[in-house]
């Protein structure tokens, strides 16, 4: 009975994501294996690459008013405020080791890489939502700003916050973040 409730709930929601054009019907879906068979069907939750992304005047995008996304310049809240990294060493090193660093993180893609500017895309696990990471270096300060964001959706429940706390942590013990 609850498998029958839970394949009919499930149908109904691919159905009108794929009519909404969230999702893609794959050819061969099925539920006797588990509810981990609709994945294929769900299709690509990834949205649109944003736009507007990059470095202006030596300032990041501002981050939306929806709460997923933080910013390390301009955020006058501490919804979407949080401390740039800091930096002690050579600047190349600094972003070497964030490059390392993000590289090591799962689901992560460099899209772009100069000498003070670093973009990531970093995917969700289970349905591949996809938050844009961008860092830029400002040498005259030793600090390297962020901002994340989510793509889709509202609230992200905290993983940007996450994210950037982890990758602090992560430089921090490799002693070039304070």
């Amino acid at each position: 009975m609850l498998r029958s409730v839970f394949r009919l709930v499930v149908g109904v929601a691919l159905v009108t994501m794929t009519l909404l054009g969230y999702g893609y019907p794959s050819a061969a879906v099925s539920l006797e294996d588990g509810p981990m068979g609709v994945l294929p069907f769900v299709g690509n939750l990834a949205g649109q690459r944003p736009a507007n992304l990059g470095v202006k005047d030596g300032k990041l995008t501002p981050c939306p008013q929806s709460p997923n996304c933080v910013i390390s310049q301009g955020a006058a809240d501490a919804e979407h405020g949080i401390a740039p990294l800091a930096y002690s060493d050579d600047p190349a090193q600094a972003m070497a080791l964030l490059e390392a660093v993000v590289n090591a993180m799962p689901r992560t893609t460099v899209v772009e890489k100069t000498d003070r500017y670093l973009y990531a895309e970093f995917a969700s696990k289970l349905m591949g939502f996809v938050d844009d990471v961008e860092f830029y270096l400002d040498p005259s300060e030793s600090v390297i700003h962020v901002r994340s964001a989510s793509r889709l959706g509202q609230s992200d429940l905290g993983a940007n916050r996450k994210r950037i706390e982890s990758i602090r942590q992560a430089l921090a013990s490799a002693a070039i973040a304070e």
